[in-house]
Parts: C-alpha cells; sequence; structure tokens
C-alpha cells in the first residue's frame, strides 16, 4: 500500500533503538523524511546509518533530550517545521509509590507527560496552516491496563492521553490528527532488563521467566518492533485521516476486557 507520504517531513523520538527505531524505519521506508533524535550520540549516528541504508526517504539526527527546553530548542532550531511527530520517551522506574516525592514525580511528568504536550505545541499549529499532520504519542498499555507499581509511568501517561482526547477534536477538521499507541510486551532491551531484573528478584534465569510469561499470554510470544512500527505508519498515512483520538492498544490480546 502507498500511505501517500514520501517527502513528508517527520520528527522521530528516541528513535535510537527499539520502538522508535522501528517506527522510523516504516516511515523512511515509505519515503518520508526522518529526523531521529535521543539523548546518546553513538547509538543514534549507528541508527541513522542503518535507516540510510533503505534508500528511501532521507535521514538526519540529532542528539537532545526532548524531556528539556534546551534540547526542544536544538530541535527546531535546526529543524523549524515537521509534518508527522512520533513523541516517544522511556518509562520511569517501577517500585512503591510512598518512596517518590515530588522531585520523582515531576521527573515522571516531564518525560512523559509535558514533553510530547510541548512537541506538540510547537507543531501543531503549523501543520493545521499547511491542512496536514500526524501526531503519534508511544504510551503504554498500562494506560488502558494499569499495573501495580508503574504508578508513574501510568499516572503521567494518563495525563497525557486525557490531554489529547480534547485536543485532537481541535484539529481534525484543518487535516491533523492525534492517536496514542499502546504497547504492550515487545521485544526490546528495555523488556529483556525487566526479566532479567525480574529473574535477579525470583532466583530464576531471564528465560525462565519469560517462558512463564509467554505461557500466560494470548499469543504465546512478545511483539516484534516493526508490528508497531507500521503500525505507527499507517497512521502517519493520508489513509488515515478519519482515525483521530484513539488509543490503540497494541499487546496481542493481552487486555481482559471489551473495550
Amino acid at each position: 500500500m502507498d500511505l501517500g507520504i514520501a517527502g513528508k517531513k517527520a520528527l522521530v523520538c528516541g528513535a535510537s533503538a527499539g520502538l522508535g527505531y522501528a517506527c522510523a524505519e516504516a516511515l523512511v521506508k515509505d519515503g518520508v523524511h526522518v529526523v531521529i533524535v535521543a539523548r546518546t550520540e553513538g547509538p543514534l549516528k549507528d541508527a541513522a546509518a542503518r535507516l540510510a541504508a533503505h534508500g528511501a526517504g532521507e535521514v538526519s539526527w540529532l542528539a537532545a533530550d526532548v524531556t528539556t527546553a534546551e534540547g526542544r530548542a536544538r530541535i527546531f532550531a535546526t529543524h523549524p517545521d515537521f509534518d508527522i511527530v512520533v513523541t516517544n520517551a522511556g518509562g520511569p522506574p517501577p517500585g512503591d509509590f510512598r518512596t517518590w516525592d515530588s522531585d520523582t514525580w515531576h521527573r515522571a511528568l516531564d518525560a512523559n507527560m509535558l514533553a510530547p504536550i510541548e512537541l506538540i505545541k510547537a507543531t501543531v499549529d503549523g501543520m493545521m496552516a499547511r491542512g496536514f499532520g500526524r501526531i503519534v504519542n508511544l504510551t503504554s498499555s498500562a494506560v488502558k491496563s494499569p499495573v501495580d507499581g508503574l504508578g508513574l509511568s501510568t499516572g503521567s501517561r494518563s495525563g497525557l492521553t486525557g490531554f489529547v482526547a480534547g485536543l485532537a477534536r481541535t484539529t481534525v477538521a484543518r487535516g491533523v490528527t492525534i492517536n496514542n499507541l499502546l504497547p504492550g510486551t515487545f521485544d526490546t532491551a528495555r523488556l529483556a532488563s525487566n526479566f532479567a531484573a525480574q529473574a535477579k528478584r525470583e532466583g530464576k534465569t531471564p528465560e525462565q521467566v519469560r517462558e512463564a510469561r509467554m505461557a500466560k499470554h494470548p499469543a504465546h510470544r512478545v511483539g516484534q518492533p516493526s508490528e508497531l512500527g507500521h503500525t505507527c505508519a499507517y497512521l502517519c498515512s493520508v489513509h488515515a485521516g478519519y482515525i483521530n483520538g484513539q488509543n490503540i492498544l497494541l499487546d496481542g490480546g493481552s487486555f481482559p476486557g471489551v473495550f
């Protein structure tokens, strides 16, 4: 399927690896000119080289921390306009809310709620003026099905979800859609790290933890990043202009509810 977005310009955050990289890869393959952003220069340069090898869309990179005003200013000083924005930031660590002080909460909110809102604020008016825009926020399945111990992530991402629900209804008539992707268990380095930490706590091997988790999973497997990447690219396409303000769950059927 021709997504109709060849030549558009996209900002993809957290794109040096994992789900962010998968989104950038899918967009580049469809001819989108992609600017990838992450905090660490070395992995980011390597990711840009791999993406450029696809030979469709152009690839630029910029090492910046999008959770800071300084990092966002660096991005927009170099690249003021985007047709597509994919927001993405690593989730805060798990823990007991009784131990979280206000600084801990503010760090989580800055990364997973306020930074995406600032990126949207910097780009949405230009998108509406041009009559086309796609904003996709990578959040978490925990927004739909909260997990004990992930309160920092769930709380901050839920705030973003509520904000987007209101804003998206004001932009779609001018060609700009805003949607959230809610990934469940995907095959990323972060997931491997989580399995390793759980294995250490329980005196097991990471393989045992993974096998136990997959035995309970309806799909009996983890998701592949490319599956989410292609879903993101479709949401950014000209064919998805009537999908707006939605929270799209990609969890292989783990969520037990109907809605």
